[in-house]
């Protein structure tokens, strides 16, 4: 039988070790011209006692490999137990396969979590890109009354004023799936991050001429006033997180300055916005979180500033924000 072999197998140096002592005890009485009769009687009782012992101890091996082969399929329903060990050596296997269970639980428990943020996370991404696709579906379902097609003047007003709405609608999908990809580069394992010494100037007139339109539409003024430092960063996710800050800044703001400018060895950010309430700035950076401003806003998914945060992290730098309601938000970039 497949266990007998193993057994024998797992215990061969022992039984190797008796034998040979009993044919040296055999040898040397020989040699010694002993007599013979006590020396097979006494090689025959050890023999027999040893044969038992092996019987004994093979038939408890016999129940252990049982066991084992029992919890094989418990573990698959997540009842296993494992037998008390019987030494040091199986002591220490034991702890060994009670560390990686935990490791493998953390790990699934892990994986489930980062799942299930995604899904989240791509559930309310799906709503959000729904809302501008619609809205141009809507512009350009509509039709120019049949009285103003005469007047080409009208017709044209009407037409760039349509163009505006679609231009803006497409800038939100831009948006949506820009921050999405980041989403997903930011938690893949893969490292997107190349840190050279850059010019801050660069990249914040990157952020300012992609929402320039914004400034416009808004009828905000852009206090920039030029930099003229340099930082150890990564320029892609920087002007990412430049981009998000300016966003937030356009969005809350609906009438008054925003001013980008150096302060203190910060890179600052400040709006004169509604602002965020005190209880909301110890939250702002959790994901999903959206603050009473985000629940006045629909559309706000609590997804912006966690990437700012995640990504600074990574980046070595630091972010801080003060606000106070109705008068506005700074946010200073620390590198």
């Amino acid at each position: 039988m497949r266990w007998i072999r193993t057994y024998i197998r797992r215990h061969r140096l022992g039984i190797f070790m008796y034998v040979l002592f009993c044919i040296i005890f055999a040898v040397v009485l020989f040699l010694y011209q002993m007599p013979m009769e006590p020396a097979v009687y006494a090689i025959g009782l050890c023999m027999t006692l040893a044969v038992i012992v092996l019987a004994a101890d093979s038939v408890r091996y016999r129940r252990k490999v049982e066991t084992l082969t029992w919890q094989l399929e418990a573990v698959k329903e997540g009842t296993e137990k494992l037998p008390e060990p019987e030494d040091e050596v199986e002591q220490l296997y034991q702890r060994l396969l009670e560390n990686a269970q935990i490791e493998r639980t953390c790990q699934v428990g892990d994986i489930l979590q980062e799942k299930s943020e995604m899904t989240d996370y791509f559930t309310l991404w799906t709503h959000q890109i729904k809302t501008p696709i619609a809205a141009m579906y809507l512009l350009l379902q509509q039709e120019i009354p049949e009285q103003d097609r005469s007047r080409e003047i009208h017709f044209m007003k009407q037409y760039f004023i349509q163009k505006r709405e679609i231009e803006s609608e497409l800038f939100k999908i831009e948006q949506y799936v820009e921050m999405v990809l980041q989403y997903l580069r930011l938690n893949s394992s893969v490292n997107d991050f190349v840190l050279q010494e850059y010019e801050l100037d660069g990249m914040v007139r990157q952020a300012v001429r992609k929402y320039a339109p914004m400034f416009i539409r808004r009828k905000l003024s852009l206090h920039y006033e030029p930099l003229q430092v340099k930082a150890v960063t990564d320029e892609k996710w920087l002007t990412f997180v430049l981009e998000q800050i300016l966003s937030n800044a356009i969005k809350y703001t609906s009438a008054g300055d925003i001013f980008v400018r150096m302060e203190g060895g910060c890179l600052v950010v400040e709006d004169t916005g509604i602002g965020i309430l005190p209880e909301d700035l110890p939250r702002i950076f959790d994901k999903g979180y959206t603050g009473y401003n985000g629940r006045s806003d629909k559309k706000a998914s609590g997804i912006g500033l966690y990437l700012v945060k995640k990504i600074l992290e990574k980046l070595g730098h630091k972010i801080l924000i003060e606000s106070e309601p109705g008068k506005g938000t700074k946010v200073k970039l620390l590198f």
